[in-house]
């Protein structure tokens, strides 16, 4: 059964909030902005349809290797040769790394090709490399997809070369991926990502990344363009350890690209704000357990806890916890086990997780029993 507690602090407002969220325009018929310190959705527009990723499907085989990486199956140092079919069928095809036919070339340079370069060719090669065939990494990559609740998104290549349909995406599942690439691999995320340029058989190539060196703090992620996608791009950019990811998709130059994804990120920083909600560790409620050796269990922030709130905000938000209860024993500290869901009329709910603060074993014999009879009386 659904559990919500009221959050009870000096500061909590239960009444509407009557400031109106800060306005933005894009040329961009796509856009979507989130901020991974709160959770917090900045701004939308045809966030969920369906549209062609070009190179930003890039993004989710970079993601692929990375957890493979992160699991102990694949090693940076580790060597892949370019075969004589894939380099005819991709050679100078579209953004391209230069491989050469029999190059061995390293995981981690091929991921600098990639995610620096953009190249089609270190895709395929990557892919190969890792399942034995392009469409059996293509597997594995809607996989993925589908653990991330990537639930509009499918893959039909490596490097969104355009195939008829066969890969779709939505702006709001790329932020997805890219906050989860951010999230899960930070060291990875922070070698790869980021890089001004990268040379690889003489040639040097600068990363495409529209933000770099123009907004602070920018570090990725991915552009993307053909004619049927357009201009695309999902970025992400920390400032003061806000972090922010957003996909533009569907501009028709180049130069819009940049100058849409800087005006998009810079409003994602100057117009909002984060409010500290709690401290880490912060013990925010207490749930109800069942057959636990302790009938509650403390749910505790897991790290600083934020809103979003726009700059010109008196600051009052609602808050509530809520969790399927009672909990059943055994918990263990640290384990998510509830919500906190945030709620501000501008930016709408943001939901952040709380986990078990202590340890709770299950109950002894007795006490399971006495707790038994006690529901079948409707004592409990």
């Amino acid at each position: 059964m659904k559990k919500y507690l009221l959050a009870s602090l000096p500061f909590v407002a239960l009444s509407s909030v009557v400031f109106a969220a800060p306005s933005f325009e894009t040329d961009a018929p796509i856009a979507y902005m989130t901020d991974l310190s709160s959770g917090a959705v900045l701004f939308e527009k045809n966030a969920d349809k369906q549209i062609p990723p070009a190179s930003m499907a890039k993004m989710m085989t970079v993601y692929v290797a990375f957890d493979l990486i992160n699991k102990g199956k694949l090693k940076l140092d580790d060597k892949f040769r370019v075969n004589e079919e894939t380099w005819k069928t991709w050679n100078n095809r579209g953004s391209t790394m230069f491989l050469g036919v029999g190059d061995l070339v390293s995981v981690s340079d091929l991921l600098h090709g990639i995610v620096t370069l953009s190249g089609n060719d270190a895709c395929v090669v990557l892919a190969e490399g890792i399942a034995g065939t392009e469409q059996a990494f293509v597997g594995l990559m809607n996989k993925r997809a589908k653990e991330l609740g990537m639930s509009k998104s499918q893959f039909g290549n490596s490097n969104g070369w355009p195939d008829e349909g066969q890969t779709m995406v939505t702006a709001r599942d790329l932020a997805n991926l890219g906050a989860n690439t951010v999230i899960k691999f930070p060291k990875l995320y922070d070698a790869f990502y980021g890089q001004d340029e990268f040379a690889w058989n003489g040639i040097t190539q600068s990363n495409r990344n529209p933000l770099m060196g123009k907004v602070a703090g920018s570090d990725g992620l991915k552009t993307g363009h053909t004619e049927e996608a357009g201009y695309g791009f999902t970025g992400s950019a920390e400032q003061k350890g806000r972090r922010l990811v957003s996909v533009l998709a569907g501009l028709n130059s180049y130069g819009g690209r940049i100058e849409e994804s800087v005006k998009f990120m810079n409003w994602g920083f100057n117009a909002w704000e984060p409010k500290k909600l709690f401290d880490k560790g912060t013990i925010i409620q207490n749930a109800e357990v069942q057959l636990g050796d302790s009938s509650t269990v403390p749910l505790v922030a897991a790290k600083d806890l934020f809103a979003t709130i726009p700059k010109a905000s008196d600051g009052k938000i609602s808050m509530k916890v809520t969790y399927d209860g009672p909990i059943k024993a055994p918990i263990f500290k640290g384990q998510p086990i509830a919500k906190l869901i945030v709620t501000t009329a501008d930016a709408g709910r943001q939901t952040v997780t709380l986990v078990a603060g202590e340890d709770i074993g299950e109950a002894g014999f007795f006490n399971r029993v006495w707790t038994g009879f006690k529901y079948l009386v409707g004592m409990a």
